[in-house]
């Protein structure tokens, strides 16, 4: 039980007493923190990096029995906090995310941490090097507090798995929080962490920023290293950020994706010298929507009236309406190249590259503890969660590779979809494509998958896409402030820095982003002893997920 107001009143005459100032006493408000905000108070000695790691925690044991975000915390949490302000006391503070609370999507590795991937099977996998992205991250000073859910293997976008059970959507607790990053997602959108990391194979960066009213990116290929990941498509595959706002999410793409050419990840030798170092935060400024012109992407829409797809077609109708006001020119493009469910059937590459790919991952010899070397043997131990229907190509990945006469043609055609791609920007003479990163609002919590996504044309193109906030559905009674609906922003590929400026500038058009409703009080924080273990809720998975069938 967490202790009371008298009780920590008591503590802090006591600690008064014996010299500390009231500055560092006070618990620091975390919610909807910033990295610039958290240095100016750190930096200012209003606070110390302690205190903070402790507030964060203190709305993690607090929010998270609800929204069921976390999987584990990284129990060296509050001594690596300990030493980053002995470093502050000393003048030694340095790094571009000095003392900033982190969390991970549990499919990176860590050396601190085991890398679950949400399934029971590799409950005990223990990396013993960390991924080159997460020795970045720690490099340039940031605290991994902690691993979050994911759908099951980030095979899926509805955040429900084996090891961490459903995560929940905070702003409507009757839907999922998209995925398979949702548990960052959620865990962000609550002020759990100031940001957190995801994947993408086909959306899984950017259904939980749209669903939780969140800032993500998914790079261009080749630009952060995966290595150290749990992969399932070399194409495919993408890591980065989710963030709570453009600026933060500047940061932390330029620390992630300083770790440049990276020999175990052979897609980041494509690396242009031009951005290579690249500090994207630089690039938020300047610059006017007057005269842009964006294509407004029309075979990405429900047009079918519903109370699921008729708030994204009016949250499209003000934030186009928005972009004209600015000066912006909104082109309505019509090709039928734009078609999701045709380009996925057609061109997604996974049932070829998964079997291959998680091999290799599993049978490394820097990850330790009890684990199948296989995905044959994984997917034959009857511990994990499957959706059969949902994950067809998982049979075929089990029996097919890469060496399948149908997967040379898919890369042919790979081919020439990015060129068509590279085609529409040249004739409508565009700056970037815009349209909503799902049809219809996240699905129930109970639903077979995550319907109406558009982002497996990035996925399959490698070209990067930043989200943004777009808006929100009527309110209701399980969701006051109504569902967050995410609009894309696709550039032409290492276009990042140009993606991020239009974000800001729409930002500042029109400001969208809130707090949810299930997790806006203010936490009272203490001190803490030792880092709390948390419990994953693994009661409640909906039925329709059957555990251990395929």
């Amino acid at each position: 039980m967490r202790p009371t107001y008298a009780a920590l009143t008591v503590w802090a005459s006591f600690v008064l007493a014996i010299g500390t100032t009231s500055a560092q006493l006070d618990s620091y408000d975390v919610r909807e923190s910033t990295i610039e905000g958290i240095h100016n108070a750190l930096y200012s000695g209003l606070t110390s990096c302690r205190s903070i790691v402790e507030s964060f925690i203190a709305r993690i044991e607090v929010y998270n029995p609800d929204i069921n975000a976390i999987i584990t915390l990284n129990p060296d949490t509050l001594s690596i906090a300990d030493q980053q302000d002995s470093f502050l006391a000393t003048g030694n503070a340095t790094g571009a995310l000095f003392c900033i609370p982190v969390l991970l999507k549990d499919n990176y590795d860590i050396s601190d941490m085991n890398t679950t991937g949400g399934c029971l099977d590799l409950a005990d996998s223990r990396p013993n090097v960390d991924a080159p992205v997460v020795a970045a991250l720690k490099d340039s000073g940031a605290i991994i507090i902690g691993k979050t859910n994911l759908h099951e293997l980030a095979l899926e976008g509805l955040t429900v798995s084996s090891l961490g059970g459903q995560t929940i959507n905070p702003y409507d607790h009757t839907r999922t929080p998209g995925g398979s990053s949702g548990g960052t997602g959620a865990a962000v959108a609550a002020s759990f962490a100031v940001f957190g990391t995801g994947t993408d194979t086909v959306n899984s960066l950017r259904s939980p920023a749209s669903a939780n009213s969140l800032f993500s990116v998914r790079p261009t290929r080749g630009l952060i290293s995966r290595a150290g990941v749990i992969p399932i498509s070399f194409t495919q595959d993408a890591i980065g950020p989710i963030a709570r706002n453009v600026d933060d999410l500047a940061v932390a793409l330029t620390v992630m994706a300083s770790v440049g050419y990276d020999p175990n990840d052979n897609a980041t030798a494509m690396i242009p010298i031009s951005s290579l170092g690249q500090d994207y935060s630089a690039m938020l400024y300047g610059g006017s929507l007057q005269g842009m012109r964006f294509g407004l992407v029309q075979g990405f829409f429900n047009r079918t009236a519903s109370n699921e797809t008729t708030p994204v077609n009016e949250v499209f109708d003000d934030i186009s309406a928005a972009l004209v006001s600015a000066g912006a020119t909104v082109v309505s493009v019509t090709s039928n190249i734009f078609n999701s469910t045709a380009i996925s059937t057609a061109f997604d590459t996974q049932r070829f590259e998964y079997r291959q790919d998680m091999d290799t991952y599993l049978s490394r010899a820097s990850l330790q503890g009890a684990h199948p070397s296989t995905l044959n043997e994984l997917y034959s131990s009857g511990k994990h969660l499957v959706i059969p229907s949902q994950y067809s190509f998982v049979d075929t990945a089990l029996v097919s590779s890469t060496d399948n006469n149908t997967y040379a043609e898919i890369r042919v055609g790979i081919q020439n979809l990015t060129v068509a791609l590279g085609d529409t920007f040249k004739v409508h003479s565009l700056d970037a494509l815009i349209y909503p990163e799902q049809a219809n609002l996240v699905v129930k919590i109970g639903s077979p998958s995550q319907s109406g996504r558009n982002g497996i044309l990035a996925a399959v193109t490698g070209f990067p896409v930043v989200t943004v906030p777009a808006g929100f559905s009527p309110s209701t009674a399980d969701a006051p402030l109504g569902d967050p609906i995410g609009m894309e922003i696709l550039g032409m590929p290492w276009s990042e820095g140009k993606l991020l400026n239009v974000a800001k500038m729409v930002t500042d058009v029109k400001r969208v982003r809130r707090i949810p409703k299930s997790t806006e009080a203010a936490v009272e924080s203490m001190p803490l002893g030792k880092v709390p273990k948390i419990v994953p809720n693994t009661k409640n998975i909906p039925k329709v997920y059957p555990i251990g069938v395929l």
